[in-house]
C-alpha cells in the first residue's frame, strides 16, 4: 500500500472554530478533513500530520518554536518513510501580523519545503515522495483571532495566485480549496463541520488524478 503524509496546521490537526482563546475542541476522528479524503483513496495509507499553529519556516515568538514547520519536516518524513506523497497545506499562520511577511515571502517559504521533502530520500528506495500544494482558503479577520491575524485577510487573498506560481516554479501539482471550503464565521480562521468531507473529497480527486489510485 502506497503511503501519503498530509502536512498542515491546525485545520489538518482538525481544530474546530473557537469563540474564544481559551477554546481547544478538536473534530471527532471520523469527522475531520483527512478521514473524508482517506476514506476515498482505498489504496493509500493516509497520515495526518496536522499541528495547531504550526508556520512554514517561522519560530513562534509567542507560540514556541517548536511550531516551526521546516524545522520539524525532515523528523518527519524520516519516521514515516517511505512515504510515496507529501500534501502540504500551511502558510495561513504565517498571515499572523507577528511575522510581518508579505504573500510572496509565504509562498516561497513553501517552495523551500517541497525542496526539502524532494532531497529528503524519504520515498521507497530512497527516492523522493511526490509533493502537492495546497492553497487554504482566504482567511477573514472576526472574533477573537482578529488581533492576532490583523491585516491578515489581504494578504490571504494575494496568497491564492502567489502558491499558484510557487508551485509552477516547482513543477508540483496544486490544489486550490477555496471552490470547495470557506471559513468559518466564528473565528475566520477554522473551517465547519459541513465543508469538512465535500473538501476532503474533492481533494482527493485531484490526488488521485495526479498520483493514480
Amino acid at each position: 500500500m502506497r503511503s501519503v503524509m498530509c502536512f498542515g496546521d491546525s485545520n489538518t490537526h482538525g481544530t474546530m472554530p473557537i469563540a474564544s482563546l481559551a477554546a481547544r475542541g478538536r473534530f471527532g476522528r471520523a469527522d475531520r478533513w483527512t478521514t473524508h479524503f482517506a476514506d476515498a483513496l482505498p489504496g493509500w495509507e493516509v497520515i495526518a500530520e496536522g499541528q495547531p499553529g504550526r508556520t512554514t519556516v517561522h519560530d513562534d515568538p509567542i507560540e514556541g518554536p517548536h511550531r516551526n514547520g521546516l524545522t520539524v519536516l525532515p523528523a518527519l518524513l524520516e519516521s514515516h518513510a517511505p512515504l510515496d506523497a507529501v500534501i502540504i497545506m500551511l502558510g495561513t499562520n504565517d498571515l499572523k501580523a507577528r511575522f510581518a511577511v508579505t504573500a510572496f515571502d509565504i509562498a516561497l517559504s513553501l517552495e523551500k519545503l517541497v525542496t526539502v521533502v524532494r532531497q529528503s530520500g524519504a520515498g521507497p528506495d530512497g527516492a523522493a515522495p511526490q509533493v502537492m500544494l495546497v492553497v487554504p482558503p482566504p482567511i477573514v479577520e472576526t472574533g477573537c483571532l482578529a488581533g492576532m491575524f490583523a491585516g491578515g485577510a489581504a494578504k490571504s487573498g494575494a496568497l491564492q495566485a502567489e502558491i499558484a506560481l510557487a508551485a509552477a516554479r516547482a513543477a508540483c501539482p496544486v490544489f486550490h480549496a477555496s471552490p470547495h471550503l470557506v471559513v468559518s464565521a466564528v473565528d475566520g480562521i477554522h473551517y465547519d463541520a459541513p465543508v469538512l468531507a465535500p473538501f476532503g473529497l474533492a481533494l482527493a480527486q485531484a490526488f488521485r488524478h495526479h498520483f493514480g489510485d
